[in-house]
Parts: structure tokens; sequence; C-alpha cells
């Protein structure tokens, strides 16, 4: 059985791995100032990034329309694809995993859409497994992707709460401590839900917090320094690991500038991290 693998931008994986596993990656909308772009695409992260807190509307995003999904189900089943693995963003945050559904409702018994409760490469992690165990077939593929998101560990530190606020996003249980724009939450997805960790008055904080979490994972199969805007603090986070912990990281550490799409309800100069337990 030949397995096909779908995902969206806010996966983050990087380009040779899309290339390498022959993954097809549907883009998410950015609207600034009015004008849409698709994520990606017409601005790089980090001018997005540079532009946001100017900003004179605040930044939106949306989900693909049903077309988008329906054209590279399509076009992987034309290529001699017995079915289709989707695997988006989390539900919870986004209508993403829902537009996939519908359009997979073209394709019956063709296409398998997955939330991966996730964002950025905690989905990314999870598209690879599928990726590594697509000729295996479907039912291996699914297990891998459930494992995976079983080992996964997700934080990110935020530098304000104004962007989350902002969006609408922000769940409720975090909502009650945001009376204050200028603390500094570290926040955990963990079972589909953003849940709070910590509440933070300084970057340094945040920092220690999240290296502390970092720590707790232990072994790693997969690393991935996540920021958005900010490489020299999350190259600063990997190196104090490197340093202080006698754990061993993977040998290929990813640094990720996360997508504008989910950066837009995060703000810049955040860091956080996305790993698998060995």
């Amino acid at each position: 059985m030949k397995l096909g693998i779908v995902t969206d931008s806010t996966a983050d994986l990087p380009g040779y791995f899309i290339e390498q596993h022959e993954i097809q990656v549907v883009p998410t909308v950015l609207i600034l100032d009015g004008k849409e772009y698709k994520d990606g695409i017409g601005i790089s992260r980090e001018e997005f990034y540079t532009r946001l807190p100017s900003l004179q509307t605040p930044a939106t995003t949306a989900a693909p329309s049903i077309g988008d999904f329906v054209s590279p189900y399509q076009s992987l089943l034309n290529s001699g694809c017995d079915h289709i693995l989707s695997i988006h963003v989390l539900g919870k945050l986004s209508g993403v995993v829902n537009v996939a559904r519908r359009a997979s409702q073209e394709f019956p018994g063709k296409v398998t859409c997955v939330d991966s409760g996730s964002l950025s490469m905690g989905i990314g992690f999870q598209v690879l497994a599928a990726a590594e165990s697509a000729d295996l077939g479907v039912r291996a593929a699914l297990n891998a992707v459930e494992q995976t998101r079983q080992k996964s560990k997700v934080f990110a530190a935020l530098d304000t709460m104004e962007y989350l606020k902002r969006s609408g996003r922000i769940p409720s249980v975090v909502a009650n401590i945001g009376g204050m724009l200028s603390i500094k939450p570290v926040v955990e997805l963990r079972d589909g839900e953003v849940k709070p960790m910590a509440i933070n008055r300084t970057t340094s904080q945040a920092d220690e917090f999240i290296f502390s979490k970092l720590l707790e994972v232990g072994e790693m199969e997969r690393l991935a320094i996540l920021h958005t805007n900010a490489e020299h603090r999350a190259r600063h986070l990997l190196g104090e690991m490197m340093k202080k912990a006698r754990i061993s990281v993977p040998r290929d550490v990813l640094f990720v500038n996360v997508t504008a799409v989910i950066g837009t309800h995060l703000g810049p100069n955040c860091i956080g991290f996305a790993a698998v337990r060995r």
C-alpha cells in the first residue's frame, strides 16, 4: 500500500523533510492590514515579526478552503497513493482539521484526518513519524503518530499576554491571569489543550522555567527549539542545557522560527521547545 501524507503549514516542517518524504503542505492564511497571504508566501517570518508590534490593525488568521485540501488529496491519489493521512493543528484552537475532514468527504474511505492536539513541531514530529512508517501501511503510521504524541512535550514562554488576548483564542483558565499584560506566562500543550504552567515577572525567570521543563524530558529522540524571532535567546537555552545537563540531546536539533500564523497569537520574542522522549 502506498500512503500519502498531508499536513498544514503550522507544522513548521523544514523544507528538506518535506522534500525527502514527499509531504504535501497546505498553507494556512495570514491577514495583515487587510491583505491576505498564504502562510510562508509573500512575507518572511522575520519581516512579519518585525512588523507585528507596529501594525495598526491586529493581524488575524484563517483556515484554508476546502478546495485547498481537495487539490493535494486528488493529486496524491492520482499519483498512485491508496490512502492519505492528513495530520493537522490542534482542533481546539483552529478550524483547519475540520476543513480537512470536510474535504476528505470527497474521497470516501481514502483519507484519514488526524487532530494532532499540538502546534508547530509538536505537529511536525507526528507528521515525520507517519512519513517514516508510511511503507508499513495506515495502521502502522497511525500507531507511530499516537506513540509520538504520547511521548511529546511542547512548552512555550510568552513575552507578553497581549497577542494572546487580542487573538480571542485565549483559554479561559489562562484568561483568569490575563489582567497583567506584563507577565510572562509559560504554557504547555497537553491532552489537546493549552495549560498554564507558571507566571513569571521577568524574561530570565521564564527562561529558567523552560530550561527546567526541558531537563525533565530526559533522553530525547527528537528536539526542536522554537522561537518567534528570538533565535539568540533560543540558542542560549540549548547552550545552557549542553553545559549544565548530563542528558544527551539528538544529533540534529532543530531551531525553528515559528510560522507567522501561530506567531500572530503568541507575539514576538517567545521561546519554547517540542521534544519527543526516547
